[in-house]
């Protein structure tokens, strides 16, 4: 197997705790109800308390704000809702003076419809240049009026929508996000300008926003309706619009302009088994890619176990790092995934699921064992924020306050993804609870109050500290290490040794013995058992 040239060389990303900041709903600096730039820096000591060696931050690019900011319509200005570029320079500087990497968003697959590009697109001609960096395709049947194929957008509802003139734009997500052609070198040159623009200002680096999706099969064949992220497979074995090799010729390209400035990639890629998520890590590829994999298994002993095998094998093979991660922006929080009985679905219980089904006692219980159990494994962890507050999902958000497109895209058949992106509790009262000095944009519970990061502050059993020192523990055990090994523990409880520690997570319903030597930290208190998790 050919080695990649980088896999000697230090990296700060290698076993790096990464937290990720939701822009929108992290700390409100003007009282708008949005949180902004200001607001991120007034809390980086709070960042660096908590041990973190770099933030990600979703996008905060000039945006309509149709899908949060994933709908980019400059990628070189900053939505005024969020600050501007005085504000990214302050922020760069205030990182660096904690020694805090900072990484941003890059979203490739699609624009805004509100994109310079896509305007000029909607005024020229069928075949000119300007159509030519998106899709546009004539429709079927007599008159053009049926798309021009089958493909379903991922936020539900089709994936063409007929322009002005008759012809027909693909967008994978809402309507609004009109997918780029990949196969234009206008295109191509635009983007490799966006990375060389930001890694001047001084970013650390990029998050690559659905990097499996960017190249299309030039025929467009239906697909019989199949979108699922994670079912690459189709056919002859390449998806017409999901994993496609040529995805791998764009990061490659990438690769050349990061590696000038020594900066990170990390790819946001769904795919079907570690089989498939190691091309991203070639060689000249992403230095990162999260294991959602991990992500989506279920709390059970031999599922985890399988997930963390194949992603230390896979990526100990081509000399990068597992990327650990429970939750982030677009999923399920995990503290309410873990609570749920196996067999549910978490995005489709969110709806009208029974919610006597939701046990959130558990729920905690599991998600802190999680949180020491992915600390202490080889590579990176990547923290979503609220996440170390064991804030939950917020399942119950009034419908009229419902702002992700996947709700009116779906017929209101998915709630989508607001519950994850509640804003930050900072404080015990207010209106915002410290977010800010108003209301924010989304609705906090009552509840949340005493899980502020006031309420847990001077708490040494709450999950806010068990968080702070499972970071100081792994920083000073386990910085630098990367082999593991399992040991047998028994019946429903998995453990491994790494670094001269042991770790030991019980996924049965009785206690268990701890073994010799010193207890450093525990999901719960306790001296001498690891308790169950049920």
């Amino acid at each position: 197997m050919e080695s990649d040239p980088h896999a000697t060389e230090p990296g700060w990303w290698r076993d790096a705790i990464v937290y990720q900041v939701y822009l929108r709903s992290f700390a409100d600096s003007d009282g708008d109800g949005t949180g902004d730039i200001p607001g991120l820096c007034s809390r980086l000591d709070y960042l660096h308390a908590l041990g973190v060696d770099a933030i990600w931050v979703n996008p905060w690019y000039v945006s309509p704000l149709d899908d949060g900011g994933y709908d980019v319509a400059d990628y070189r200005r900053i939505h005024p809702l969020f600050g501007d570029l005085n504000d990214v320079h302050e922020l760069i500087e205030e990182t660096r003076a904690r020694g805090t990497e900072l990484l941003v968003d890059l979203v490739p697959n699609h624009t805004s419809s509100e994109h310079e590009w896509f305007q000029e697109a909607l005024r020229a001609p069928n075949g000119s240049p300007q159509r030519s960096r998106y899709h546009f395709r004539p429709g079927r049947g007599r008159a053009g009026e049926w798309p021009p194929n089958d493909w379903q957008s991922v936020f539900g509802g089709p994936a063409w929508t007929r322009a002005p003139d008759g012809d027909w734009y693909l967008h994978l997500f809402d309507v609004s996000q009109p997918d780029l052609n990949w196969s234009n070198a206008e295109v191509r040159a635009e983007f490799a300008d966006i990375l060389r623009y930001w890694l001047e200002l001084g970013v650390s680096g990029f998050r690559v926003d659905v990097a499996h999706g960017m190249a299309k099969h030039p025929d467009y064949p239906d697909v019989s309706g199949s979108t699922d992220h994670l079912d690459p497979v189709w056919r002859d074995g390449v998806h017409p619009f999901w994993d496609r090799p040529e995805v791998h010729e764009i990061v490659r390209e990438w690769r050349s302009v990061v590696d000038e400035y020594e900066g990170v990639l990390v790819a946001e890629a769904w795919v079907a088994d570690w089989g498939r998520l190691a091309d991203y890590l070639r060689p000249g590829e992403y230095h990162q890619a999260f294991d959602f994999l991990f992500l989506k298994s279920p709390w059970d002993l031999h599922s985890i176990k399988r997930q963390i095998d194949d992603a230390v094998t896979a990526t100990s093979a081509l000399g990068a790092s597992p990327t650990w991660v429970l939750s982030n922006h677009d999923v399920v929080r995990h503290t309410t995934r873990y609570g749920l009985p196996p067999g549910v679905d978490p995005a489709l219980w969110l709806l009208d699921g029974d919610r006597d089904l939701l046990d959130e006692g558990l729920g905690i219980r599991r998600a802190r064992a999680a949180t020491l159990l992915v600390m202490a494994l080889p590579g990176s962890v990547y923290l979503y924020q609220g996440e170390e507050l064991g804030l939950p999902e917020v399942f119950d958000l009034p419908f009229e306050t419902l702002d992700d497109p996947v709700w009116a895209r779906s017929g209101h058949t998915r709630k989508g993804r607001d519950g994850c992106r509640v804003p930050v509790p900072w404080r015990r009262e207010g209106p915002s609870l410290g977010f800010g000095d108003d209301a924010a944009w989304l609705p906090q519970p009552g509840a949340w109050a005493e899980l502020s990061v006031e309420a847990q502050e001077h708490d040494p059993a709450s999950t806010l500290n068990l968080y702070r020192e499972a970071i100081r523990l792994r920083r000073r055990y386990l910085r630098g290490t990367s082999g593991f090994e399992w040991t047998e523990c028994g019946d429903d409880v998995l453990g491994f040794r790494r670094g001269g520690l042991v770790c030991i997570v019980n996924f049965g319903s009785e206690p268990h013995p701890v073994p010799a030597g010193k207890l450093i930290l525990a999901s719960e208190p306790s001296r001498d058992q690891v308790l169950p998790d049920s």
